[in-house]
């Protein structure tokens, strides 16, 4: 059985509802966004240095609660992001950069090679979120305020993650003023 259906090819997609919306509209782009962000942490868990292995539980976690994100935009009435989600990623942030050296100015993404990735993760988190905001603006019910919060956390909790990581790699980072 063929994986396409040729149901999108002049530019829309069908949703749960049976329904057509343009490829274009923010639900779509929201839904890729955190597809594009998932994905990438994908790449992430796969190319994980040995040092950094341990963060690999966290990652597929996150991963999972980017496809139920991604469920509750695409379903009405459907909401599964719960604030202990985020109460979590906070200690979780707390505990990775009481872990690390107080920054002391702004740092330049990049370091070593699990934390580059993160580096690059957290930005594509950001993107994520300002494509749930839009579609949150044109409907709230599929974007409630517990996963705006979650995905606003989640660029916070990569970039502790990234900076723990480097910091389990043996590698300084470079900060963005000379």
């Amino acid at each position: 059985m063929p994986i396409y259906t040729k149901r999108g090819d002049k530019g829309s997609s069908r949703q749960m509802d049976g329904k057509f919306i343009s490829k274009s509209a923010p639900q779509i782009l929201a839904v890729g966004a955190l597809d594009e962000a998932q994905s990438w942490l994908g790449l992430v868990i796969a190319d994980l240095t040995p040092a950094c292995a341990e963060l690999r539980p966290d990652l597929i976690h996150v991963q999972h609660k980017l496809y139920y994100l991604q469920a509750d935009i695409s379903i009405d009435d459907r909401s599964t992001i719960e604030e202990v989600e985020v109460t979590h990623m906070e200690k979780e942030i707390d505990r990775m950069m009481n872990a690390l050296p107080p920054i002391r100015a702004f740092i330049l993404p990049g370091g070593g090679h699990t934390g580059a990735q993160l580096q690059y993760a957290r930005t594509l988190a950001r993107r994520a979120e300002r494509a749930c905001v839009v579609f949150h603006d044109e409907r709230p019910d599929r974007v409630n305020a517990v996963g705006l919060k979650y995905i606003n956390r989640l660029s916070d909790y990569l970039f502790a993650m990234a900076r723990y990581a480097n910091h389990l790699d043996g590698v300084e980072e470079v900060l963005s003023k000379k």
